[in-house]
């Protein structure tokens, strides 16, 4: 179906989580299938229009001017194989629905923190998730790539495309379906402990301690939030400056997170056991469609003076709400897969990220600049659009993922969140 300007519908169809930007195309194909995306293709080449993609419109890219618009909400069946451990996922399914399909089988995919996001553009911008450490990026384990291509034809992606994708995000088409490896993670261990940062402000230090001690089957997060003082924020928390620990532990893992409760009471506590299907609850992140800029660094390590600047620059006394998330690497991430992707930094230790209102740029420098002499490079995902895609790979990976990007697209037609 498509939709112009004056269709019922239209602005539905045209916003997503990311309010920063909206796109504002002259044309909307909302497409049910991979026949459609081909149309939706064809149609912008033959009236020579730019064009872009949009699943759940979490990726904080630059909005579209005009042109062509493919959203794929509708294109969200999940097929499960439970025999040889896959899925298959259309090009608009979000996590949500990949786990509704791969619970009654016990399997869990690689899916990121929040279910709501599309499954696709996370796992084509690598995929850090919940069992990272364990597994890998959610773009290590996918099997095969089906796509339309710029020039209206749909492939599977042959090996050189199929690197790319891993890793390249969504500059050489549209992608129409993944298949995915699942793995054998029914539950895990995992929630969020809460701590007042105001009343225990080693909090973070200990986390860092912590993290250099822990097997690969944990994997884990900090996050600093300023919580208003309003519903409906848990009363514990409300009105707190919050350092938030999560985790996803692949096994029993009380004995493991003993150091973390040695730090004091927390002001809320929601660790335990918990089907992998309910997993979107251990991060618990917003859900409500916001305007919000991100910007992403990929550390050697946490260096402890840094970390202290952090509740100063980030915290109560910031001009404007900020929250910081910071991931534990290592472990599986730091291995190349069986197939190699496109995906660089693999010896980072730890991924940083600063979230602002839109106006928040020049915050979020003064926020980073302690930290870089530590800083390697920048994951894709995370980050606004507009960052140097150079600090993203190692140099010979860009120079080849810009030769094909030159290659499936020379007029340069199709406007990714971050372009090649």
């Amino acid at each position: 179906m498509m939709l112009t300007k004056t269709s019922n519908g239209y602005d539905n169809a045209r916003l997503g989580f990311q309010r920063r930007d909206p796109h504002r195309p002259d044309a909307i194909f909302a497409v049910t299938s991979a026949a459609e995306v081909e149309e939706a293709v064809r149609y912008a080449t033959e009236h020579d229009l730019h064009l872009a993609v949009q699943a759940s419109g979490h990726g904080p890219g630059r909005g579209l001017d005009g042109g062509v618009l493919i959203a794929t909400r509708g294109f969200h069946q999940v097929t499960v194989d439970a025999e040889q451990r896959t899925a298959w996922i259309e090009a608009g399914a979000t996590w949500r629905e990949v786990l509704d399909a791969t619970a009654p089988y016990g399997l869990a995919p690689l899916s990121g923190s929040f279910p709501g996001l599309g499954a696709i553009p996370y796992t084509l911008g690598g995929g850090l998730g919940l069992m990272a450490r364990r597994f890998g990026y959610a773009a290590d384990h996918v099997r095969r790539i089906e796509l339309v291509t710029l020039d209206g034809v749909r492939r599977t992606a042959d090996p050189d495309l199929f690197w790319a994708l891993r890793g390249g995000g969504g500059n050489f088409g549209v992608v129409t379906g993944i298949e995915i490896e699942l793995f054998d993670v029914p539950t895990l261990y995992g929630g969020s402990l809460y701590f007042d940062v105001a009343e225990h402000p080693q909090v973070l230090q200990i986390w860092r301690q912590w993290t250099q001690t822990v097997p690969d089957h944990v994997t884990s997060g900090l996050s600093l939030v300023p919580l208003p003082d309003i519903q409906p924020v848990p009363e514990p928390i409300r009105g707190k400056y919050i350092a938030q620990i999560s985790l996803a532990i692949t096994s029993e893992g009380e004995d493991l997170i003993k150091p973390l409760r040695a730090i004091g009471e927390p002001a809320m506590d929601t660790v335990g056991e918990l089907p992998y299907a309910e997993s979107g609850k251990i991060f618990n992140e917003p859900d409500r469609p916001d305007s919000f800029s991100s910007r992403n660094v990929l550390l050697s390590d946490l260096d402890p003076a840094a970390l202290q600047t952090l509740p100063k620059l980030a915290g109560p006394e910031a001009p404007m709400r900020c929250v910081i998330a910071i991931r534990h690497l290592g472990g599986a991430l730091a291995h190349e897969p069986a197939v190699p992707n496109a995906i660089g930094h693999r010896d980072a230790a730890y991924s940083l990220t600063v979230i602002t209102p839109p106006e928040g740029d020049e915050l979020q420098r003064e926020i980073l600049a302690p930290w870089q002499p530590a800083t390697i490079g920048r994951l894709f995902n995370f980050n606004d659009a507009g960052i140097d895609l150079r600090e993203v790979y190692e140099p010979e990976t860009f120079t080849r993922l810009t030769a094909l990007r030159r290659q499936y697209d020379p007029a340069r037609r199709l406007q990714a969140n971050h372009q090649l």
